[in-house]
């Protein structure tokens, strides 16, 4: 029997960090620093258009899957799948992941590539996916599965919302069919009556871009209603519970459990409803602010390279997204 293990982690955030206070100058806006720092969490975040650099949601991709490359001592051209999860691609066609198997391995070569969009839960999905098709596709022996994100460039001059919270990054894997347990359980949730809370309205077939919509303003990064400040602290701890139980780990097992990084006081609140003290929790909201899909991924290689999870720990991700998609993940690293 085969198995799926990550062989390499690697993470990238644009340009030099953004403080609170800069960010009020650079961006235009008022918000409270205070309460992001001490409630929410963010002190810094990374924006390639606020730091004046042409880079986009492809070229954060092949940074960090470069670097996960490059930790798992591997070349581009080992790779047989290519998987990106973001819902910020760098176009709606093609799919940001043949981009980056064009930047990775130069041509046409017999690897698979295709884009996984289930918002912010799309990494712990494609994480899910690329697993379930490492261990069990004889042809496919490694892949790279890279979670990116670029929702500041949707975000309209003077939202005080959307570039106070969101950020870019990306965040990569390496997985390599192994003969010991890695990939072991997914757990999911969706609620696709809760699609008009937060999104991208504007862009697709059912509300194309027209003079009409740029005039309106209605286009971009539109938060319609306000989400319940109390979802996740109701929803995840019995995601955790759900996944944990399918894997076989006692929540007090669990190394580390990494969760969407929306906001570090409702983690405190969901790992106290669980027993888990939050030393088994890496965040990294404090200097990346909110990258969506990307974060999970980046809160695990930033983990990793900090000495917090170790070879063979027992992990969990729960990963949220809009709409409402979830998606948990347990693995053995």
């Amino acid at each position: 029997m085969s198995y799926a293990r990550i062989a390499g982690t690697g993470l990238y955030a644009p340009g030099e960090p953004i403080p609170n206070d800069e960010l009020m100058t650079l961006a235009g806006i008022e918000f409270d620093a205070d309460r992001y720092r001490d409630k929410i969490g963010i002190e810094k975040r990374h924006i390639a258009r606020l730091r004046g650099l042409e880079e986009t949601t492809a070229d954060f991709a092949e940074h960090a899957a470069r670097r996960a490359l490059s930790d798992a001592k591997m070349d581009a051209s080992d790779v047989d799948l290519f998987i990106v999860a973001t819902d910020t691609p760098e176009y709606i066609s093609p799919p940001t992941a043949v981009l980056l198997q064009g930047r990775l391995q130069g041509g046409q070569k017999n690897s698979g590539s295709f884009d996984i969009n289930a918002s912010c839960a799309g990494f712990a999905t494609a994480y899910d996916t690329a697993a379930r098709i490492v261990a069990n596709d004889p042809d496919v022996h490694t892949a790279v599965v890279t979670g990116v994100y670029n929702m500041p460039a949707y975000a309209r001059d003077g939202d005080a919302f959307g570039l106070s919270i969101f950020a870019d990054g990306a965040g990569s894997f390496v997985i390599t069919k192994a003969d010991e347990a890695g990939y072991v359980a997914t757990a999911r949730v969706s609620d696709g009556t809760q699609w008009d809370f937060v999104g991208v309205y504007a862009g697709g077939t059912k509300r194309p871009i027209t003079h009409a919509v740029l005039d309106e303003g209605t286009y971009g990064l539109q938060l319609l209603k306000r989400l319940p400040g109390d979802r996740n602290v109701k929803l995840w701890p019995d995601v955790v519970k759900r996944v944990a139980a399918r894997a076989g780990f006692a929540i007090n097992d669990i190394d580390q459990v990494i969760y969407t990084q929306i906001n570090r006081s409702v983690i405190e609140q969901v790992n106290e409803i669980l027993g888990v003290p939050m030393t088994k929790s890496h965040t990294i909201m404090d200097r990346y602010g909110y990258t969506g899909s990307a974060c999970v991924p980046m809160a695990f290689a930033d983990a990793v390279a900090q000495g917090s999870v170790n070879r063979d720990d027992r992990v969990v991700f729960v990963a949220s997204g809009a709409g409402l998609a979830v998606t948990a993940n347990a693995f053995i690293y």
